[in-house]
């Protein structure tokens, strides 16, 4: 039951999340003043369990799906993630990824890949305590991050970092971290500043562009583009002249990629979201809680992903972009980045 939406792009990724938790609280994603002590999250009994997971998975793999990344919020926050990257693993799929903040990734890295887990992406926003620090609401330190780095490469996982970098904020960051990770051998990838949600004060003038990053970068280190790996890839990639690696762009404000988009989220409770600027899920968890057979869920995701028509991105600033954009969008802590 391969699907198709609109723009005849394939359903091949989801994203699950598995907490709407974090023990972060950065600017961008989920400030303090939002997700403090008093905010609701949800309650365990809305959230889907390990077998719901491995379910809507294997659904998922069914129809085509190869491609599968755990998020949150943080993940390692999830007390079953262990088991549930075992039974995700289990399924016939190309790709097992997490995302992390990396905080709790020093203890929990050489079980995560026994455990079957192939990549993880580790966010790191400066290599500066003081900046990183105010970036992530006074939660941790750069090194246990570092440490959580370290160890994942240890335990034979591949590491990639995503380093979201903000005008006015961190850009200064950005040489270092390059230097920093290209000298041990993982890609970098800077992640333009976006619209996501409602709560992270999103202003165009602090996007740093992908041509600006470039600029600076290769006044340093000089870059050649490289072909992507796959159709469909999130990041541009660059390669070092001087063959030390390579790099990474995410451009979803000055480079939009909706046109080759292939990704599915799935928020913490059960609900499917088409579009990391969507305002409105598609509740599986009721699907599943009800008793329906795998077959029906698999007709409710067709119809859902047949009807997709969102690529915000592309139509950021447009009349286009409020179409289907009614009420507020969901938060990325919700569904993951």
């Amino acid at each position: 039951m391969t699907a198709y939406d609109q723009h005849n792009r394939i359903l091949r990724d989801l994203r699950i999340s598995v907490t709407d938790r974090c023990n972060f609280r950065c600017r961008y994603c989920m400030p303090e003043e939002i997700f403090g002590k008093d905010y609701a999250f949800l309650p365990d009994e809305h959230m889907l369990s390990e077998q719901e997971i491995g379910r809507i998975a294997a659904i998922f793999v069914g129809m085509g799906t190869r491609k599968l990344r755990i998020t949150g919020g943080e993940p390692l926050l999830r007390k079953d993630l262990v088991s549930i990257v075992e039974r995700l693993a289990a399924l016939d799929i190309e790709d097992l990824s997490l995302t992390t903040n990396g905080s709790l990734l020093a203890r929990k890295a050489a079980a995560l890949r026994a455990a079957g887990l192939h990549r993880i992406t580790v966010s790191l926003d400066s290599l500066e305590d003081d900046m990183f620090l105010k970036m992530n609401g006074g939660r941790s330190r750069v090194q246990p991050v570092l440490k959580g780095i370290d160890a994942a490469a240890d335990a034979g996982l591949q590491v990639k970092v995503n380093m979201v970098v903000q005008k006015g904020f961190n850009e200064e960051a950005v040489v270092p971290m390059v230097e920093y990770f290209r000298e041990r051998g993982h890609i970098l990838r800077m992640v333009e500043y976006m619209d996501v949600g409602n709560t992270n004060g999103w202003n165009r003038q602090h996007v740093v562009s992908k041509q600006e990053l470039l600029d600076k970068i290769g006044a340093h280190w000089p870059l050649e583009p490289i072909a992507p790996n796959y159709e469909g890839e999130v990041a541009t990639r660059y390669r070092f002249v001087d063959g030390k690696g390579e790099v990474g762009f995410i451009s979803s404000v000055t480079e939009a990629f909706c046109s080759t988009c292939t990704r599915a989220r799935l928020s913490a409770e059960g609900k499917l979201y088409t579009c990391l600027f969507a305002t409105k899920g598609h509740d599986l968890r009721a699907l599943l809680r009800s008793g329906q057979p795998d077959e029906e869920v698999a007709r409710a995701v067709a119809g859902i992903w047949t009807n997709r028509h969102d690529q915000y991105s592309l139509e950021r600033g447009s009349d286009l972009a409020d179409r289907g954009q009614e009420g507020p969008r969901v938060e990325m802590s919700h569904i993951g980045g």
